[in-house]
C-alpha cells in the first residue's frame, strides 16, 4: 500500500530495514541501506547502470543515523539522478547502436521469425522484432545477448589463442560495476551490453581478460600482456570511459 508523504517522514524506522527514503522539494527517493564490515563511516552512491540509491553503513551503525546521513544530501542525489542518461527502453521506433552502429527498432506483429537485422530501402539500418509487442523487450534484449555471447567467445579465444592460454568458458551476463571479470578457473564474463559498442571496444575487454589468464592482477606485467593482443587499448578505455555510462540506458524501462 502507498505510504503518504507524512508517514514516509514521519515513521520510525527499524534496525532490520533495508531500504529508507529521502524527501527533496518535490522528489522521494528510495535508498537502499547496505551494511558493510570493513566501512568506517556512512557513503551515498547513485549507481549508474540501475539508478539505484545505495548507503553504505559501518557494521555498528544505526538506520536512524543513515537516514540523516542521506537526508543531508538529498540535492545531491537530485542533481545526480538529473546527470544521468535518459532511460531508454527497447520498444518500436527506439534507436539502439549494434556493434557501435545505430539501429531503428521496427515491430514487424505479424512477420515470421523473433529478431534480425536489415537495411531498409533508404539505407536504414533496423533491428526488426516479430509477435506481440508485450514481447519486443524481452526478445530484443535476448537477441543482444546471442550476439554478444557469439562476439565476445570468439574474441576470446582468438586472444587467448594469441597468449598460448586456454579459455573454459565464456558466461554473458548484465553487470553494472564492470564489464568483464576472469576466475581462476579460466571463466570469462561480460557484460552483454559489449554489443552495443564499437567492436574494437569489445575486442580490447576479451583481450583484457584472456591476459588475466596470463596475470590474474592488474601490474606492469599484466598490461604489458594486454599490449602485445591489444596495441589500441588506450583508445578503447578512452571510450568506455567517455561512452559507457550510456550503454547501461538501453534496454532500461522509463520512469
Amino acid at each position: 500500500m502507498a505510504m503518504t508523504l507524512r508517514a514516509l517522514l514521519n515513521r520510525r524506522p527499524s534496525e532490520q530495514t533495508n531500504a529508507i527514503t529521502v524527501a527533496f522539494e518535490n522528489e522521494i527517493f528510495e535508498v537502499r541501506l547496505r551494511r558493510h564490515r570493513q566501512a568506517r563511516r556512512y557513503t551515498l552512491r547513485v549507481q549508474t547502470a540501475t539508478r539505484e540509491i545505495v548507503v553504505t553503513m559501518p557494521p555498528r551503525g544505526s538506520v536512524r543515523q543513515a537516514e540523516e546521513f542521506a537526508s543531508k544530501h538529498g540535492a545531491w542525489i537530485a542533481a545526480r539522478l538529473r546527470r544521468l542518461p535518459e532511460a531508454l527502453p527497447f520498444a518500436h521506433g527506439a534507436t539502439v547502436p549494434l556493434r557501435g552502429v545505430d539501429h531503428r527498432i521496427e515491430h514487424r506483429r505479424s512477420a515470421r521469425g523473433t529478431v534480425w537485422a536489415e537495411v531498409g530501402p533508404d539505407g536504414e539500418r533496423l533491428l526488426c522484432v516479430a509477435g506481440e509487442a508485450p514481447h519486443v523487450a524481452r526478445r530484443l534484449r535476448d537477441y543482444l545477448k546471442r550476439e554478444a555471447k557469439r562476439d565476445l567467445e570468439a574474441a576470446s579465444r582468438l586472444a587467448a589463442a594469441a597468449l598460448g592460454v586456454t579459455v573454459k568458458r565464456v558466461s554473458i551476463r548484465d553487470q553494472s560495476s564492470r564489464w568483464g571479470s576472469c576466475s581462476s578457473t579460466g571463466v570469462l564474463s561480460y557484460s552483454w551490453r559489449l554489443i552495443l559498442a564499437p567492436p574494437f571496444v569489445l575486442d580490447y575487454l576479451a583481450a583484457h581478460e584472456a591476459a588475466h589468464l596470463v596475470e590474474l592482477n592488474h601490474s606492469r606485467a599484466f598490461w604489458r600482456v594486454v599490449e602485445r593482443i591489444s596495441p589500441h587499448h588506450k583508445v578503447a578505455k578512452v571510450w568506455l570511459d567517455t561512452h559507457g555510462p550510456s550503454l547501461h540506458r538501453y534496454g532500461m524501462a522509463s520512469d
